[in-house]
């Protein structure tokens, strides 16, 4: 992974060095080629499937802008979707449904000798196709125009910063950054090393020294845990999630930034939402946007009453959860933040997107409700990360059925105060500043403060095993 790590940062400096040498179009070539032997380098094979992806979507745009009848424009942007679908079925869900129908079979007295087929998961699928479809789709609405050249889709689809974790791009916001030229802008190396650095820090020193201890407490049977154990357990994954998630997509950030190019925002602080609506504006943003304007508002939104507007909700959210992963486990997750968006509209709790301090009358209400959601949030982080729907269930009941206090719970909170506290002091800062680059506004004191915290805690704390991102195996 060491090496890993020294090739990508050694292949990307070369990258930088010739990228601002060159005119536009050579930049994007060179960009392209270099997303083409990033994504190959972990596996070469699979880059047929992303120029075909790419091949496909291109064709469709340009055949919708040629197309007037309202019925051929249909039967093609259906086609596009049918068969990015397909792609990304047929790699993440094939053997998961094999495998169910073989149990249903099996339940209705059958004996079913399904194939299965030994499918890798292509590292970047349900991102990259998510970013294709809704070029098409826009095109097909009239919001956005088809790219002139092949090559400049093709770059946009697996521009390599945001192809294999996100964010998810839209068309409007990435592709004029591709076809316009791009300058060096002062500031972007700055504001591009703290991104990065930051990022780095959220990854390698808070998420990967938390991951050992995630993976031991769901690697043990739920029936040796404490209740004490398992709750830590939700809330060291809580952060660990966060920490891998978000450093990825601030590094992406970072990276572009030193190409001139702008990346949208993934996360807004989340942990300080005061309700589900407000944690979806805050988490996975590119992911929630895209689920709302290309699923929930097709399907009618809120306006066709209140029962539809709760079958939408929970159909969203439903497929959401399918985004992740092949799983019943991420199905519940799905479904439980589909009843919490629906619960609290039944009960009518609206809160504002607004710091705790800046819209509330009585900040310990806003206080309760951050509180509140943080922990039905971490409901639902318990089915995501468990290994299966008994053992979420079992770990749930265990918190509530035995609460002793054992030598690892006590080890696994104080690495939790370690890393979270003063994760979160800092997001709060960021937060009712709502400046997502406040520190680097602060005076220079307090910036060195916070730099030799992140290098003693890197010094002190290096993990002793290496993680993958979380998010390549979606």
């Amino acid at each position: 992974m060491i090496f890993n790590s020294f090739v990508f940062w050694g292949f990307f400096a070369l990258v930088l060095a010739v990228y601002w040498r060159l005119p536009h179009r050579q930049q994007n070539l060179l960009l392209l080629a270099a997303s083409y032997v990033f994504y190959g380098y972990w596996d070469w094979r699979f880059l047929g499937l992303l120029a075909a992806s790419t091949v496909v979507d291109y064709l469709v745009g340009h055949g919708l802008t040629r197309l007037t009848e309202p019925r051929q424009r249909k039967l093609l942007i259906v086609a596009s979707i049918v068969v990015n679908l397909t792609f990304l079925g047929f790699f993440k869900y094939c053997n998961f449904f094999v495998a169910e129908l073989a149990q249903l079979l099996g339940a209705m007295g059958f004996t079913p000798h399904l194939p299965t087929l030994s499918i890798v998961l292509p590292v970047g699928i349900s991102f990259y196709t998510f970013q294709s479809m809704s070029y098409t789709i826009d095109v097909y609405r009239g919001t956005t125009r088809p790219a002139p050249g092949l090559l400049d889709f093709a770059l946009f689809v697996s521009y390599f910063p945001q192809l294999v974790a996100g964010p998810i791009e839209r068309s409007s916001q990435l592709l004029p950054q591709i076809l316009g030229p791009r300058r060096y802008r002062h500031g972007d190396f700055s504001d591009g090393l703290y991104h990065i650095a930051l990022g780095l820090f959220k990854k390698v020193v808070i998420a990967d020294n938390l991951a050992p201890i995630v993976n031991r407490i769901f690697d043990t049977p739920w029936a040796q845990l404490s209740g004490l154990e398992v709750l830590l357990g939700v809330y060291v994954f809580a952060i660990q999630i966060y920490c891998d998630f978000s450093g990825y997509s601030s590094i992406a950030q970072g990276v572009s930034r030193w190409m001139g190019i702008d990346l949208t925002y993934n996360f807004r602080m989340p942990y300080f939402s005061r309700s589900p609506s407000e944690f979806w504006q805050r988490w996975h943003i590119s992911l929630s946007q895209w689920l709302r304007d290309y699923l929930y508002i097709p399907l009618g939104g809120n306006r066709k009453g209140p029962r539809r507007t709760y079958i939408n909700l929970m159909l969203t959210m439903l497929l959401g959860g399918l985004w992740h992963g092949a799983a019943w486990t991420y199905v519940i997750w799905g479904a439980w933040h589909g009843l919490l968006l629906i619960g609290y509209r039944l009960l009518g709790v609206q809160t504002s997107d607004e710091p705790v301090d800046a819209s509330a009358s009585r900040p310990w209400k806003s206080v309760f409700q951050a509180l509140l959601m943080f922990h039905l949030v971490c409901v639902g982080w318990l089915f995501f990360r468990a290994q299966s729907l008994e053992q979420a269930v079992g770990m749930f009941g265990r918190v509530f059925t035995d609460f002793t206090v054992t030598d690892y719970s006590a080890y696994a909170a104080a690495m939790l105060l370690i890393f979270a506290a003063p994760l979160l002091v800092y997001e709060w800062f960021v937060y009712r500043s709502h400046d997502m680059m406040n520190l680097m506004r602060r005076p220079v004191w307090l910036q060195a403060t916070a730099l030799g915290y992140c290098a003693t805690a890197l010094l002190v704390f290096t993990p002793m095993t290496q993680q993958v991102f979380i998010y390549f195996q979606f």
